[in-house]
């Protein structure tokens, strides 16, 4: 850790507590922006950012972005998308996360291939199976007895 003196000039008639937090908080709202600018972005990125951070980079032809998208977040890797044709886009992304991407590219295509979806019976299919399962079963006729009126009234 190291200290650093940060020196604010603030020009004010009066100078209140609220006036003070003020001052306060706009420095580290500019402190903050300063340390962002000089991180390197992650996750979803332009290939131009791609390539600003100086390391080897590798790409692999992908058909669905959107998607791929979702899974990409879950493992964390950096990665830009460059458009060949339409349909057709290129995924770039750092060699070192190689180990990372070739985890994300099998849940990705995974989910292209529909292997989730196969273990749930869709709705249409569950409803022709009820009916089935109705017309096995007996018809019950319902009783219908009328209370007997009470004399009293």
């Amino acid at each position: 850790m190291s200290r650093r003196t940060i020196a604010v000039y603030a020009k004010a008639g009066k100078l209140t507590l609220r006036g003070l937090a003020h001052i306060l908080r706009a420095a580290g709202r500019k402190i903050q922006k300063a340390h962002r600018s000089h991180q390197a972005p992650h996750g979803k990125q332009t290939v131009r950012q791609l390539m600003a951070h100086g390391e080897a980079t590798s790409s692999i032809p992908v058909e669905a972005p959107a998607l791929f998208d979702q899974v990409a977040r879950k493992w964390k890797v950096d990665y830009a998308f460059y458009q060949q044709e339409p349909g057709k886009y290129l995924l770039f992304f750092k060699s070192k996360q190689a180990d990372a991407i070739t985890a994300c590219m099998s849940d990705y295509s995974r989910r292209v291939l529909g292997k989730e979806k196969s273990r749930r019976i869709p709705i249409l299919e569950q409803l022709r199976r009820a009916q089935v399962r109705v017309r096995q079963q007996p018809h019950r006729e319902q009783e219908r007895v009328k209370e007997a009126a009470r004399e009293d009234r």
